[in-house]
C-alpha cells in the first residue's frame, strides 16, 4: 500500500521505564523529583507527552508506589510546561518462575496484582492517559511473562475509563491488535482509540519494516496511533512511524544512547527526534493540539 506521510505528528518521551537500565547510564532518573525534572526537560525540548513510571530512589528498581506517582504528578502539573501526563499501568503482572522444574508456582520476585491495584495510582493521580498493554506474551528475561489476560483487560480498561483518564492500547504484536479491536468494538475502550506499536521487544513483533507495516496495516483508519523500536533502531523509527503516517515515541526507556559511545538525555532524544521530523517536512505540534485531537483534558475529569 502506498505510504501516506503524517505532517502533524506529536512526540511522546518515555522518560524511565522498569527496565534494569538504572545503572547504564547517569542520566536515567530514578527518584521522583529526577523523573519530573527530565520530564520537564523533555516537555520544553519538544515533547507533547510525557510516559512516566517511577522507580525506588534508591535502587532504581520499578516501583508501583502512589506517593511516587503522586509527587510526580504534582511537580510536572506545577511547572511551566503544558505537556499531557501519560502513566504507564503495565506493571501488577509479572510472572516469574523458578526454572522449568518448578511451574506450579510462581517466584517469589513476581508482582502479580489485582486490576484494582494496577490502576490504583491512575484513579488517584488522573492523567490525561495511561497505558493498557493489550495481550500476555514472554519477555526476553529468564522465564518471565507479562500477563495481560482479556478478563483483566476488561477490568482495568474500565476502572480507566471510570477515571476520566484516555487509554492508550500498548502492541506488542498483531494479535495484541487483534484483542484492542475487539475491546474498542464492545465499548470497553471508548474513541477516540490511540495505540502504541511497540517494536523490537524480544518476544513481541520483531522491529523489521515488514512486521512494522503488518502491525501499521492493522491498525484501523480512524484510531490514532504512534511507534518506537529500541536502541539504535529508534531514530530509524522516528522517520519511519512519519512516513507510514504515525506519530513518534522516544526516550530513555527505549534506548539510552544518542551516537555511538555518547550516552543520551531525554531531552537530546527529543531534540534529535524534532530535527528528523522537521527535516522530512512534518510539523511538531503541541500539547494544546494533542488534547483537541485525543479530546483530553489537563486533569482527567472523573466519568460522569
Amino acid at each position: 500500500m502506498p505510504l501516506t506521510m503524517n505532517r502533524e505528528v506529536f512526540i511522546t518521551a518515555a522518560i524511565t521505564g522498569s527496565g534494569g537500565t538504572q545503572d547504564r547510564s547517569p542520566h536515567v532518573p530514578r527518584s521522583p523529583k529526577q523523573i519530573a525534572e527530565s520530564a520537564i526537560a523533555a516537555a520544553k525540548a519538544g515533547a507533547a507527552v510525557v510516559h512516566c513510571h517511577v522507580r525506588d530512589p534508591e535502587t532504581g528498581k520499578p516501583s508501583r508506589r502512589l506517593d511516587y506517582y503522586r509527587e510526580v504528578t504534582e511537580r510536572i502539573r506545577d511547572s511551566d510546561t503544558d505537556v499531557v501526563l501519560n502513566l504507564t499501568a503495565g506493571m501488577g503482572g509479572d510472572l516469574m518462575f523458578d526454572g522449568t522444574e518448578n511451574m506450579s508456582r510462581m517466584a517469589a520476585h513476581s508482582d502479580m496484582a489485582g486490576a484494582e491495584e494496577r490502576v490504583a495510582h491512575v484513579v488517584e493521580c488522573r492523567p490525561e492517559i495511561c497505558t493498557l498493554d493489550c495481550g500476555t506474551m514472554n519477555f526476553n528475561e529468564a522465564d518471565y511473562v507479562m500477563v495481560n489476560t482479556p478478563g483483566m483487560l476488561r477490568d482495568m480498561a474500565k476502572r480507566m475509563v471510570a477515571s476520566g483518564t484516555r487509554i492508550e492500547i500498548e502492541a506488542f504484536d498483531t494479535g495484541h491488535l487483534w484483542l484492542a479491536k475487539s475491546l474498542a468494538d464492545e465499548g470497553i475502550i471508548p474513541d477516540p482509540v490511540l495505540v502504541q506499536l511497540c517494536m523490537g521487544v524480544p518476544w513481541g513483533a520483531p522491529d523489521d519494516l515488514n512486521t512494522f507495516m503488518a502491525m501499521v496495516n492493522n491498525v484501523p483508519k480512524n484510531w490514532h496511533w504512534s511507534a518506537f523500536a529500541l536502541g539504535r533502531h529508534q531514530m530509524p523509527y522516528v522517520a519511519a512511524s512519519v512516513l507510514a503516517g504515525g506519530n513518534v515515541r522516544v526516550g530513555l526507556e527505549d534506548n539510552l544512547w544518542l551516537d555511538k559511545g555518547v550516552l543520551a538525555t531525554n531531552a537530546q532524544l527529543v531534540e534529535r527526534a524534532t530535527t528528523i521530523i522537521e527535516n522530512l517536512g512534518a510539523r511538531v505540534i503541541t500539547p494544546a493540539e494533542v488534547r483537541a485531537k485525543l479530546q483530553l483534558e489537563k486533569r482527567a475529569p472523573l466519568a460522569k
